[in-house]
């Protein structure tokens, strides 16, 4: 399980890494709400656990952001504040769990495993952005239909819109346990640029050299 945890209190943050690996957890740690705002919303983990207070952008804003972009990851909010008000906020704005500071490792790993074993959320059926509509279900962008890996690097950056999402992320999600080559990649965006120009929308996927690719808007 890969999870995610956004903590400025770095000895802290390191002994909770230590400890959730023997219990089997692959953790990610960003030490200030900007690094862990672009983790995040990348939505390659199976869980996150945001603190509340922290550099740059808090807990909740990062939550707010994730939940604006569509990315569903369950969240477990950790705060020394243990006031009902506080937990009340956190819950709207979309966390699936509440945690108060300080806590013991043990209890974290118990709510990440159970957090795990419910249902998975009702997913969109479409993607929309700009006046490009992703169906999921159908694998259509805009009524026209699209190969499974097409549709596998639409979905990620429609999940996404102008974030730039790098090339081995893509690479891994949507080939996943296939084995693949580097310029795999490029031959299915060429094709969707393809079909993106045929359907003469305003937005376009765009490369960064050596980094990957992101959908915008054509007009910004």
């Amino acid at each position: 399980m890969k999870v995610l945890y956004v903590e400025d209190e770095k000895f802290l943050a390191d002994a909770v890494k230590h400890n959730l690996g023997k219990e089997g957890f692959d953790v990610d740690l960003a030490y200030d709400g900007e690094e862990g705002m672009e983790k995040a919303v990348s939505a390659i983990y199976d869980a996150v656990i945001l603190d509340v207070m922290l550099p740059k952008y808090s807990g909740l804003e990062i939550l707010a952001d994730m939940r604006k972009r569509k990315v569903q990851t369950p969240v477990i909010m950790l705060s020394a504040l243990s006031e009902v008000e506080d937990k009340i906020r956190g819950l709207e704005v979309g966390a699936d769990d509440y945690l108060a500071k300080p806590f013991k490792t043990a209890e974290l790993a118990a709510r990440l495993r159970a957090l795990m074993r419910r249902p998975a959320k009702i997913q969109e059926r479409c993607l929309k952005f700009g006046d490009l509509t992703y169906d999921l279900d159908e694998k259509t962008l805009n009524g026209v239909s699209l190969t499974q890996k097409e549709a596998g690097i639409m979905a990620e950056l429609m999940r996404t819109p102008e974030k730039l999402l790098p090339k081995e992320f893509l690479l891994n999600k949507v080939w996943s346990d296939e084995a693949f080559e580097d310029n795999y990649i490029e031959v299915y965006v060429s094709r969707l640029r393809k079909t993106m120009r045929k359907l003469k929308c305003s937005v376009s996927i765009v490369s960064v050299r050596g980094m990957g690719y992101k959908i915008v808007r054509n007009d910004v």
